[in-house]
């Protein structure tokens, strides 16, 4: 173990890093390549990354992101969020994510566990649970309460589930029965913690949450057509202004901003894994003008289109 990972051991409560350093073996073995190893378990993923890593963009769908070992900054909107070992973020609404691995080595890489959800299993677990799920405790100090991006730390009971699933992964018998209880037991403890009541507000299906998260939903299947923020308003039920503050609550950005996310991820994605030139993806996710689509390329990502994939074609990613 490193100094680092000493550093790190002292601070975390011995039982938990008695199950931690268990985990951490077995991601070891099921996910020895750097990258995101999808397993044969809906909605798995087991993510390593064996150096530091900048400006790493993804968009994040519905999920619970698990740190295991390691640290990673994300950057969503105008708000920037680290995380620590042994803590997870709650995903409630696909997100343009930018994301920095800031220490990882090969023999102490980052390690991390994605869970895709489905919001209905959130909003059948939350009907089920009906007033037994706690509310947002009096006093607690977060502003961010209506941010569809969250982080909280892991305890026992998650990190005890966390650790059955992943351990599933390698057991395809044993997966068949267990795994959906592994999957709905995390999914629990996520809903009867610290964050559950943030993830429980886009549940409700007439909560101003679950309306701007169908927004986002017609923002990502749309979001190379031009929108306007009247017709999001209408598809909604809500007025423009309440529409513009829910949204830039929830997602950190306007709904052009969003948009414009939205594009030049994609377009970074046609040119790292389909060859498109600069130009033919800037057409194909909805600019009309490739040196203004060049120019907010570069605001976001630091480098002109073909300098930022020509490095990122030297170097292996992972999903921010």
């Amino acid at each position: 173990m490193s100094s680092e990972e000493r550093a790190v051991a002292e601070v975390i409560p011995a039982e938990l890093e008695s199950t931690r350093q268990k985990l951490i073996q077995t991601l070891m073995r099921q996910a020895p390549e750097q990258g995101l190893t999808e397993t044969e378990l809906d909605g798995l993923a087991l993510i390593r990354c064996n150096e530091p890593l900048a400006c790493a963009s993804s968009v994040y769908t519905p999920s619970l992101n698990f740190i295991i070992q390691g640290n990673k900054t994300l950057e969503l909107g105008d708000r920037e969020i680290s995380y620590m070992p042994l803590s997870y973020v709650a995903t409630s609404v696909h997100l343009p994510i930018l994301g920095r691995v800031e220490r990882a080595s090969k023999d102490v890489p980052f390690l991390g566990v994605k869970l895709i959800i489905d919001p209905k299993e959130v909003a059948d677990l939350v009907l089920e649970l009906g007033d037994k799920a706690p509310g947002i405790e009096a006093g607690y100090d977060c502003p961010e309460v209506s941010c569809g991006l969250c982080v909280t730390q892991m305890d026992q009971g998650i990190l005890d589930a966390v650790s059955r699933l992943v351990h599933l992964a390698g057991n395809p018998i044993d997966a068949q029965i267990l795994a959906p209880m592994a999957r709905r037991e995390i999914i629990y403890r996520a809903l009867m913690g610290e964050i559950g009541a943030r993830m429980r507000k886009f549940a409700m299906a007439d909560s101003q949450a679950n309306r701007v998260s169908r927004v986002i939903e017609v923002l990502k299947d749309r979001f190379s057509e031009p929108l306007r923020i009247s017709d999001l308003a209408e598809q909604a039920n809500m007025s423009e202004s309440s529409l513009y503050h829910s949204f830039k609550q929830i997602t950190r950005m306007s709904p052009l901003q969003f948009q414009k996310k939205l594009r030049l991820h994609e377009a970074r994605r046609l040119m790292l894994s389909e060859g498109l030139e600069a130009a033919s993806a800037s057409y194909r996710v909805g600019y009309e003008s490739p040196s203004h689509f060049s120019r907010e390329y570069s605001r976001m990502f630091g480098l002109p289109p073909r300098a930022d994939v020509s490095k990122l074609r030297g170097e292996l990613r992972v999903p921010a």
